[in-house]
């Protein structure tokens, strides 16, 4: 992580504290995690061995690189270092895809019927639409921009984890009120 900025370094260290060391709870359906990681992403990136072991520098490197560079949050941060941040540690609970989708929605919403910029797809990723879009967006709104922007991603996020919470109680009522204390800010 020696090639990421300070800004960077401190968004990933943030998500590691947030997320804390070994985890296996059983209503989890990511399973075992160390630092947040899933056994699964960690086989993936070739840790081999018991997650427990699980060091926090191949953690470091797979947020940075699965959960910043390779949504293009890292693009975003361009724009605004704050939506990037919010972007990536919503990527890491929920989807890199459905954080890119909180933001074309809240795009689509914000455009003033096309006044600001044109609808741009709801697809998940983060291309030269959305930035532009994006760009469009803090241009014409500014530092406020940036926080209704905030507050419209985090008003998503919410929403969707008391969905998750009462669809499906048995799983997720043990976790949504830790992901509404940690994950969504006011």
């Amino acid at each position: 992580m020696a090639s990421a900025s300070a800004k960077v370094r401190s968004l990933i260290n943030g998500i590691i504290e947030r997320e804390g060391g070994y985890v296996d709870h059983p209503n989890d359906p990511g399973g075992a995690t160390m630092y947040g990681i899933t056994e699964a992403v960690a086989r993936v990136n070739g840790y081999t061995g018991d997650m427990r072991h699980m060091p926090r520098s191949l953690a470091e490197r797979i947020y940075l690189e699965q959960y910043f560079i390779r949504p293009q949050f890292n693009r975003v941060s361009d724009l605004s270092e704050a939506i990037a941040e919010e972007m990536t540690d919503t990527g890491v609970n929920m989807g890199t895809a459905k954080a890119a989708t909180y933001l074309q929605v809240a795009l689509n919403a914000f455009n003033l019927n096309g006044k600001f910029y044109r609808d741009i797809a709801v697809d998940g990723g983060v291309g030269n639409e959305t930035l532009a879009a994006l760009g469009a967006y803090l241009d014409k709104r500014g530092a406020e921009g940036e926080t209704v922007m905030l507050k419209a991603l985090n008003c998503l996020q919410g929403a969707d984890y008391i969905a998750l919470a009462t669809s499906r109680p048995e799983k997720f009522e043990t976790f949504v009120y830790g992901w509404l204390l940690n994950r969504v800010a006011v």
